[in-house]
């Protein structure tokens, strides 16, 4: 199979979706690789290091596009890279449709083949490609909100972990899933108090045996969200339903009962964002003010720290990968019931229940494209 990677171009974005080792795993495995001249350098890559395993420079995403019969990216192919899609070709990246119809809509009328990282499911539920960049966002969040939680930023101009003799800062977690444990994590390590809400009780119990002293375990209802985040710092939205856009949990009304110069950081807003008032952001303008409360909503917020970002997302992409490229998709899905998940829109039809419900569209399951 020819296999292309074409440069990110999503502003501040430096992943690239195959590291020179999967590359080279790919081409040792009969397949051709294709990568955007320069489509390495954000995460420390260069060309160099791809064709000395084999893979191809190609000048352009243009000829990356044409050339491929299946597309490898990080983030959702943006409205520029939409014309280079065609029928049938398979594109394996974050979509996250659910909280964009247009994008959507641009798919399903190229005829292409799309599966998503973020809802390839084992039957543990984990979501496998989705966790590298959790973990990695979820402890980036309390990086950023500790940032803009200073003076200099418009914050409050507190200390996350205090200091002897001055109380810590509050940090207030909203999902106690992967991007709420790595939150909770780096915030309870720089001694912050710090609570965590989930509806999961289940998974309030996981979090009390694992989660230090300084975590409070609460259940998430409308009426403890309110009284959490009222005296927060910083509030972390982490919370996902596979697929589909995330709940609201925030309300605007909420933000007059917080602390003027508080800081929300919002990780569901790949997925629409789980606080009303939300909406994304990049790194280079990350922030802005409602009602007093600094909002910060970049959508690739993993893209901040590519060396790390790229290196763990391919660990996990990879194999995947590998599957697609051996067997071709409709094999491939067929035998991998995880990856058969993955698939969101195929040959102009939806075929993700979570993204057909957030635009009223028919559903078609995936099975049905199989055979």
């Amino acid at each position: 199979m020819k296999i292309g990677v074409p440069k990110e171009i999503k502003t501040n974005e430096n992943r690239i979706a195959l590291v020179p080792a999967g590359a080279e795993s790919l081409v040792a495995a009969g397949h051709s690789v294709l990568i955007e001249t320069g489509g390495g350098f954000g995460s420390g890559f260069t060309d160099e290091d791809y064709t000395s395993v084999g893979a191809t420079i190609a000048p352009d995403a243009a000829t990356v596009w044409k050339e491929s019969d299946m597309i490898m990216k990080v983030k959702e192919p943006i409205k520029v890279e939409w014309p280079h899609m065609r029928k049938d070709q398979l594109i394996f990246t974050y979509f996250h449709f659910a909280a964009d119809e247009a994008l959507t809509r641009a798919h399903m009328a190229s005829g292409a083949v799309c599966v998503a990282y973020e809802t390839v499911e084992l039957p543990s539920r984990e979501l496998p490609l989705l966790t590298p960049m959790s973990e990695v966002a979820g402890r980036m969040a309390v990086q950023e909100g500790a940032k803009y939680l200073e003076k200099l930023y418009g914050g409050r101009g507190v200390l996350l972990g205090g200091v002897p003799g001055v109380a810590p800062a509050k940090v207030v977690i909203l999902g106690g899933g992967i991007v709420g444990i790595n939150a909770a994590k780096m915030a309870a390590g720089m001694g912050a108090k710090v609570v965590i809400l989930d509806i999961s009780l289940e998974r309030l119990r996981y979090l009390s045996d694992v989660m230090p002293a300084n975590v409070q375990l609460i259940y998430s209802n409308r009426h403890n969200i309110v009284e959490q985040i009222r005296t927060a710092d910083l509030v972390v939205g982490g919370v996902l339903i596979p697929g589909a856009k995330a709940p609201r949990l925030v309300r605007k009304e909420d933000l007059a009962t917080m602390q003027p110069g508080s800081v929300i950081v919002d990780v569901a807003i790949d997925q629409g964002g789980c606080v009303e008032t939300i909406h994304a952001t990049t790194h280079e303008n990350p922030t802005y003010v409602v009602d007093g409360v600094i909002h910060y909503g970049v959508a690739n917020m993993p893209g901040g720290v590519p060396r790390t970002s790229t290196l763990a997302l391919t660990n996990a992409t990879l194999p995947y990968a590998m599957q697609l490229a051996n067997k071709g998709w409709r094999r491939a899905l067929t035998e991998n019931p995880a990856l058969l998940k993955g698939l969101n829109v195929a040959q102009g039809k939806v075929t993700y229940e979570g993204v057909a419900e957030a635009f009223g569209m028919e559903y078609h399951p995936p099975a049905q494209f199989l055979a």
